[in-house]
C-alpha cells in the first residue's frame, strides 16, 4: 500500500512539473495503438479554425439555412406529445415502416422494417456499427481514395486492414472522376471481407455509372465480399446524373448493406438519424453493436424521420435544383480566383486544383486562406492515405445560402495565382 502511495505522489509530481498528466505507470501504456494510425478529423478541426478567424466556412458540409418547416413542426409535436423516452433500441416503428416504403420507391427494393433495418446515431454510427458487426482482425476492406475521412480509421478500429484504390481526377474541366479495372482487381484477395463504395461522392461528386457498379458487383460475386454503400447524397444530383444502389443489382439484394440518413437530404445534420438496411443475419450482427455502442437514436427526431420520407417528390427536385443553382454560383468563382474545378455531378463539394498558387502543399495553402484570406476549405490530403496524392488539392463544400457565397467569392478576390 505504502508503495502505491508513493506512485500516485510520483505520478502527481510529474503532473505539478509538465502540466501534463503521466500516460504510463511502471511502463504500461494507456493509450490504444489503434489512435495512432489516425488524427482527429481535419474537416471538424477546419470549422473550428473558420469560427477562430471569423472565415466563411465552405469546409464542413453543413447547410448554413434552414430545415424544412414540416420536419422541424413534426419534431416540436413529438417532443410535445412526450416522445422523450427510449424508443426500440433498433429503431421507431414508424422510422423503420418509412424506410422500408421509400426503399421500395426509391430503389425498388422490398424490405421488412422488423428484420433488415437498423436505426443508428447518424450514417456515421450506421458504417462504424456495420464494419464492427463484419470484420474480424485481419480482414481487408477496399475503400475508393479520396474517400470520406471517417472510413479508414472506422476500419482499423474494427480491426481490419483498409486497401486503398485510386479515383483519378478528370484530365478535362467537365470530364469524371475514373478508376483503373485493373487496379481494383488487384485489391481483392481471399482476405477480403468488404467494399465501402460511397455514391454520389464526397469529397469528389462522382456518380458511380451502372456499369462502374456492375464491374464492383461483378468483383464482390467472384470473391465472395460484402459492399457496404454510403448513399446518404443520393438525391443530390446534377447534369442528368441517375443514382444506382448497388442493392438492386443482380446477385447484390443478399450481399450489401445500404447506410442513409437524414443529415444531406433533409439539412438536419445535427439530428444524427441514420440507418443500416442490410439481410436480416448481418441486421442481428449490427443491431447487437448498435445496442451497445449507442442504445438508440433520438425518439422525437426518429418520429420526425418518420414524416421527412413522406414529403412529395417535388420536394426532392427542388433539393436538386437548389444545389445545383449553388454548384453553379460557387464555380465560376473559384475559377477567377485561380482554382482548377472539377465538375461534381452529385453530392455538395468541389475538389479544385491549388497548383497555380504556388504552395507546397494543400495543408499550407488551407492555412493560409483561413487566416489571411478568410474562407475556410479542406486540405485534400486529409481524404488519401498517403497526403502526397491529395497535396495539390483543397475541397469546398457549397451547401451554404447565396449570400454566404458571395461572401466567399469577394474574400477570394483577394487571392493571386502565381
Amino acid at each position: 500500500m505504502r508503495k502505491q502511495i508513493k506512485q500516485s505522489a510520483r505520478k502527481k509530481s510529474v503532473r505539478a512539473k509538465t502540466g501534463k498528466p503521466a500516460v504510463a505507470v511502471g511502463g504500461k501504456h494507456f493509450v490504444s495503438d489503434k489512435v495512432s494510425h489516425f488524427t482527429e478529423s481535419v474537416i471538424r478541426d477546419m470549422t473550428r479554425q473558420a469560427m477562430l478567424h471569423n472565415a466563411v466556412n465552405l469546409a464542413q458540409g453543413f447547410p448554413d439555412f434552414p430545415a424544412p418547416p414540416e420536419i422541424k413542426e413534426a419534431a416540436r409535436q413529438a417532443v410535445a406529445a412526450d416522445v422523450n423516452q427510449y424508443a426500440i433500441t433498433w429503431g421507431a416503428k414508424n422510422l423503420r415502416n418509412a424506410i422500408a416504403r421509400q426503399m421500395g420507391v426509391w430503389q425498388g427494393i422490398t424490405i421488412d422494417p422488423e428484420k433488415e433495418i437498423t436505426v443508428c446515431c447518424g450514417s456515421t454510427e450506421a458504417m462504424i456499427s456495420t464494419l464492427l458487426a463484419v470484420c474480424n482482425t485481419g480482414d481487408e476492406v477496399v475503400i475508393f481514395e479520396p474517400f470520406y475521412e471517417n472510413y479508414g480509421p472506422d476500419s482499423v478500429l474494427s480491426g481490419a486492414k483498409p486497401k486503398f484504390v485510386k479515383l483519378r481526377p478528370p484530365t478535362r474541366p467537365d470530364g469524371e472522376w475514373t478508376f483503373d479495372e485493373k487496379e481494383l482487381r488487384r485489391a481483392f484477395d481471399r482476405n477480403t471481407k468488404a467494399l465501402i463504395l460511397n455514391t454520389p461522392n464526397n469529397p469528389t461528386g462522382k456518380v458511380f455509372t451502372r456499369a462502374e457498379l456492375e464491374l464492383i458487383r461483378d468483383l464482390c460475386l467472384e470473391f465472395d465480399v460484402l459492399a457496404i454503400t454510403d448513399e446518404i447524397y443520393e438525391h443530390i444530383l446534377y447534369d442528368g446524373a441517375e443514382h444506382v444502389s448497388m442493392v438492386s443489382l443482380d446477385g447484390m439484394r443478399d450481399r450489401t448493406v445500404t447506410i442513409n440518413g437524414m443529415s444531406k437530404t433533409y439539412s438536419v445534420t445535427g439530428w444524427r438519424v441514420g440507418w443500416a438496411v442490410a439481410p436480416e443475419k448481418i441486421t442481428n450482427a449490427i443491431r447487437k453493436v448498435h445496442d451497445f455502442l449507442t442504445v438508440g437514436a433520438p425518439a422525437p427526431l426518429q418520429e420526425a424521420g418518420a414524416a421527412a420520407l413522406s414529403l412529395p417528390p417535388e420536394y426532392y427536385k427542388r433539393l436538386a435544383e437548389g444545389y445545383r443553382a449553388r454548384r453553379d454560383h460557387l464555380m465560376p468563382a473559384l475559377t477567377a480566383a485561380g482554382f482548377t474545378c472539377f465538375r461534381p455531378r452529385g453530392a455538395y463539394y468541389v475538389m479544385t486544383d491549388i497548383s497555380a498558387f504556388g504552395f507546397s502543399d494543400d495543408v499550407a495553402f488551407a492555412k493560409y486562406l483561413v487566416e489571411k484570406i478568410g474562407v475556410a476549405c479542406v486540405p485534400g490530403s486529409s481524404f488519401y492515405r498517403n497526403p502526397r496524392d491529395g497535396a495539390r488539392q483543397v475541397r469546398f463544400a457549397f451547401c451554404k445560402k447565396p449570400e454566404t457565397l458571395d461572401a466567399a467569392a469577394r474574400r477570394l478576390e483577394k487571392l493571386q495565382a502565381k
